[in-house]
C-alpha cells in the first residue's frame, strides 16, 4: 500500500470532512479518538452539503476514485437521494495522454506497423476518459473508424486504488451506521466492473451481440466490430455520425419526433431485457446519438457497450410479473414474488412484506401515472427490501440503474412520457408467451432434438439418481443418528451441570453459619443428610 497515496486519501477526507458522513457516537473508541486528534477537522468545516462534498473529495483523488462515484451513484438503494443526484454529476474526463504511446500501443497488440493496418491515424483524440481514449483513423480500403487504446499504466493505478478502497471499505464496515451501506459489497461490485472494462475483447463481444440483437428493428444501432484490429487493449469500431441525444437544440431543429424518440427508447430497453435478456447498462446521455436520416423516424446510436447486463429465465419471469403486480397495486403479489424468487429469505412473513411495500408505494401510486417515476419506484422496493435481508442482485442494480437512464432521458426529450403505458402491453403479452402454447412449442423446438439423444439414457439416469438417493437416505439416517446422540450427550451434560449447581447451593446453605473449626461437630442431622446428598450429587457420573 503506498504510503504517500494513503496520506493523500486521509488528507483528502479531513480536507472535505468526510468524517460527517458518519454518526461519531457509534465508531469505536479508537476511531472516536483518531478523529478527536485528526487535526483538519479543527481547521475545515462542513459548508457544503454531504454529497457536494463526497463529489469534491473524489474528484480531488483522480480518475479511478471518480469512476468509483459514477458507479455509486447508481446504488440508489443504499445512498441518500441527493447523495446520489450528486455523484452523478461526477465527469469522466481526464487529460490525454501523448499520441505516440496510443501508436505504441496499437502496434505492439497488432504485432505490426501502424502503416500497415491504417491508411491515416489522427494524433488529436477524439475523447479521453480513466480508462482509455479514442482516436479517429482510416482503414486502407477507405473507411472511417474510431480506435479505442487502453491508457497505458492504468491497471496498476487501479490495483493499488482498489487494494487501498478495500482497506477503508473493512474500517468502514467497523462502525454500525457504516455497516448499513454494504461498503465490501460495493467496492468489490466496482472491482469487477471496472477490470471488465479493461478487457476490450470483452467490449468488442458485447457491441457484436448487441448489433445482432437489434439490427433487424431498426431502432438502435450499434457500431460494427473490425475484428481483425482487435486485441485485449485495443477496439476498433466503425465511425458512427449522429447528434449527441442531450444536444436537445439541435434535434429541435432538425424537427426530431421528439414522441416517438423517447418512446422508442422504452421498447428498446424492454426489448433488450425481456427478449434478448442482455442490455445495454451504461446509457447515460455521453453514449447515446441520434440518427436524424428521417426526422420523424428517429433512430438511436448506442456506443461504449463496456457494461452489460444479462438476467435469467427466472429473473425476467419475476420482474415481469413484480411490475405487473405493481402497477395493478398488488403487493401481496409483489412480496410474494420476492420471496419465491429467494431475493428476500424463506422465512420473511409475507403479511408484514406487504405491509411495508405498501405503505412505500400507496403515496407514489396517488400522483397521476405519467408523473409516476418507474425507476424510483424499483429503487424504493429495493430499499424496503434491504429491510427485510435482501440479497444484493447485481444484475437488478444494473438493470435499475438503466432504466433510471432510459426513463430520465425519454422524459428529457418528451415530458409527457407515459413510460407505464408504453411498457405494460409488452409485459403482458411477454408474460402470456411464458404460459401459453407458444412457449410450450419454443421449448419443444429449442430442446427436442436434445431431449431425443437423451432419451435412450433415460434407464441408467434413473437407476443412478435412484443409488443416489439412496446413498442420500443413508447419509441422511447417520447424521440424524449423529443428531440424536449429540443431544442425548447435551441433556446429559446439562443434568450433570444442575446436580452440581444444586450441590454447590446446598453446601452453601448447610455452612453459611459454620466459621469455626469444630464445624463439623455443630452440623445438626438434617444438615448432615443434606450434606452427604450434595457429595452424591457432585460425585453422581
Amino acid at each position: 500500500m503506498s504510503i504517500f497515496r494513503s496520506f493523500r486519501i486521509v488528507w483528502v477526507t479531513g480536507r472535505y470532512r468526510l468524517d460527517t458522513l458518519l454518526e461519531h457516537e457509534a465508531l469505536p473508541w479508537f476511531l472516536r479518538l483518531a478523529l478527536w486528534l485528526f487535526p483538519l477537522r479543527w481547521i475545515y468545516r462542513a459548508r457544503d452539503n454531504q454529497g457536494r462534498r463526497l463529489r469534491l473529495a473524489l474528484e480531488a483523488l483522480g480518475p479511478v476514485f471518480i469512476k468509483f462515484g459514477q458507479i455509486l451513484s447508481t446504488r440508489r438503494d443504499l445512498l441518500p437521494e441527493e447523495m446520489a443526484v450528486e455523484l452523478a454529476y461526477l465527469q469522466d474526463r481526464v487529460a490525454p495522454f501523448p499520441s505516440h504511446q496510443a501508436k505504441a500501443i496499437v502496434e505492439a497488440q497488432l504485432g505490426q506497423p501502424l502503416s500497415e493496418c491504417f491508411a491515416r491515424f489522427d494524433d488529436k483524440p477524439l475523447a479521453s476518459a480513466s480508462i482509455a481514449q479514442v482516436h479517429t483513423a482510416q482503414l486502407p480500403e477507405g473507411a472511417e473508424v474510431v480506435v479505442k487504446v487502453i491508457r497505458p499504466g492504468i491497471e496498476k493505478t487501479i490495483r493499488k486504488d482498489v487494494r487501498l478502497m478495500k482497506w477503508m471499505a473493512h474500517l468502514i464496515n467497523l462502525v454500525p451506521d457504516g455497516r448499513r451501506l454494504r461498503p465490501v459489497e460495493v467496492v468489490d461490485e466496482f472491482e469487477r466492473t471496472i477490470f471488465d472494462e479493461l478487457d476490450l475483447l470483452r467490449e468488442g463481444a458485447n457491441a457484436a451481440t448487441l448489433r445482432r440483437n437489434t439490427l433487424a428493428d431498426g431502432k438502435l444501432y450499434v457500431p460494427e466490430v473490425y475484428w481483425d484490429l482487435t486485441r485485449q487493449k485495443v477496439l476498433v469500431l466503425e465511425r458512427i455520425y449522429g447528434v449527441a441525444v442531450s444536444d436537445i437544440d439541435t434535434l429541435k431543429a432538425r424537427g426530431t419526433n421528439f414522441k416517438m424518440l423517447a418512446e422508442r427508447g422504452v421498447e428498446i430497453f424492454f426489448s433488450q431485457v425481456f427478449r434478448d435478456s442482455f442490455f445495454h447498462a451504461d446509457m447515460h446521455p455521453g453514449n447515446v446519438f441520434v440518427d436524424l436520416t428521417d426526422p420523424n423516424v428517429p433512430k438511436y446510436i448506442g456506443i461504449d457497450c463496456g457494461i452489460v447486463g444479462s438476467l435469467s429465465r427466472e429473473d425476467q419471469s419475476y420482474l415481469a410479473q413484480n411490475m405487473l403486480a405493481f402497477f395493478n397495486r398488488d403487493y401481496y403479489r409483489v412480496a410474494e414474488l420476492h420471496v419465491e424468487s429467494g431475493w428476500v429469505p424463506a422465512s420473511t412473513r409475507v403479511n408484514e412484506f406487504e405491509a411495508a411495500i405498501r405503505s412505500v408505494c400507496e403515496p407514489i401510486f396517488e400522483k397521476p401515472i405519467s408523473e409516476i417515476s418507474f425507476g424510483l419506484l424499483l429503487i424504493r422496493l429495493f430499499q424496503t427490501a434491504r429491510r427485510f435481508d435482501m440479497t444484493v442482485q447485481p444484475q437488478l442494480v444494473l438493470l435499475q440503474k438503466t432504466l433510471l437512464n432510459i426513463e430520465g432521458l425519454g422524459r428529457e426529450l418528451y415530458p409527457q412520457l407515459d413510460l407505464w403505458k408504453t411498457a405494460k402491453p409488452f409485459l403482458e403479452s411477454w408474460v402470456k408467451e411464458q404460459v401459453g402454447p407458444k412457449r410450450f412449442l419454443n421449448a419443444v423446438r429449442q430442446h427436442g432434438p436434445s431431449w431425443l439423444a437423451k432419451a435412450p439414457q433415460m434407464p441408467d439416469l434413473v437407476h443412478e439418481s435412484l443409488m443416489q438417493l439412496r446413498q442420500i437416505g443413508s447419509a441422511e439416517e447417520r447424521i440424524q443418528l449423529q443428531i440424536a446422540q449429540l443431544e442425548m450427550r447435551e441433556r446429559r451434560l446439562t443434568r450433570r451441570l444442575i446436580r452440581r449447581l444444586a450441590a454447590v447451593a446446598l453446601l452453601v446453605v448447610i455452612f453459611w453459619q459454620h466459621e469455626s473449626i469444630q464445624w463439623l461437630a455443630q452440623l445438626s442431622a438434617g444438615q448432615m443428610l443434606a450434606g452427604a446428598v450434595a457429595v452424591l450429587l457432585l460425585l453422581w457420573p
